[in-house]
């Protein structure tokens, strides 16, 4: 397929910084999307995925790995960020708080902030930790997407019901669903419609 019918496609993903506070963050000049979700929703191996390399993101059997704000340029055009997970990731309550306000900081101040793509484990009934963040990013305006993770590890009975059962608890507390990707690191499932998604939202940044 020509270039010009792919542009959604990543030629150069490459990192740029760690902050540990979102002030230390690069320059807000271009578009941004922040990646967040459990400490052991597959963050890392999504991450690889889309950009289509095998370790850009480190992947890691310990949940809690990423600990700071993670800044990588994509095409020279825009920011994809990786965020500390939240749940279970096997740290103190002190420093799982700490990461949340840090985060929440980043979220709520971040001016080129286009979406937050909020990573949920589709193997998993809906969890509060992950309800609870969602009524925060509402209740202070952030646009976010669901982002399904390891589809490919649902049977077909499992596969035809995960997002119907996840709906029907998201809609007691929201009076419609945010756009849902469903998306697999192992097939590549979900990459060229996530990818579309950014690249036409990239289309809506004003400086």
């Amino acid at each position: 397929m020509p270039d010009q019918e792919r542009r959604w496609d990543i030629k150069e993903a490459t990192f740029v910084k760690s902050s540990a506070q979102p002030s230390e963050s690069p320059n807000p000049d271009r578009p941004e999307y922040a990646f967040i979700g459990r400490s052991n929703v597959g963050k890392s191996s999504l991450l690889n995925m889309l950009v289509g390399r095998t370790s850009l993101a480190k992947t890691s059997s310990t949940p809690g790995k990423t600990q700071l704000i993670n800044h990588f340029d994509v095409d020279g055009t825009w920011y994809l960020v990786d965020l500390p997970g939240f749940g279970y990731a096997k740290v103190s309550k002190k420093d799982r708080a700490k990461w949340m306000e840090v985060t929440k900081r980043y979220l709520d101040t971040r001016p080129n902030l286009m979406c937050v793509m909020m990573l949920v484990d589709s193997r998993i009934p809906a969890q509060n930790v992950d309800l609870e963040f969602m009524a925060w990013m509402g209740s202070v305006g952030l646009p976010f997407v669901l982002v399904f993770t390891k589809v490919d590890k649902l049977n077909k009975a499992e596969r035809g019901t995960f997002l119907p059962a996840y709906e029907e608890v998201m809609l007691k507390q929201w009076h419609k669903m945010p756009p849902v990707f469903v998306t697999s690191s192992n097939s590549s499932e979900g990459r060229e419609v996530l990818l579309r998604f950014v690249a036409q939202t990239n289309g809506l940044y004003q400086p």
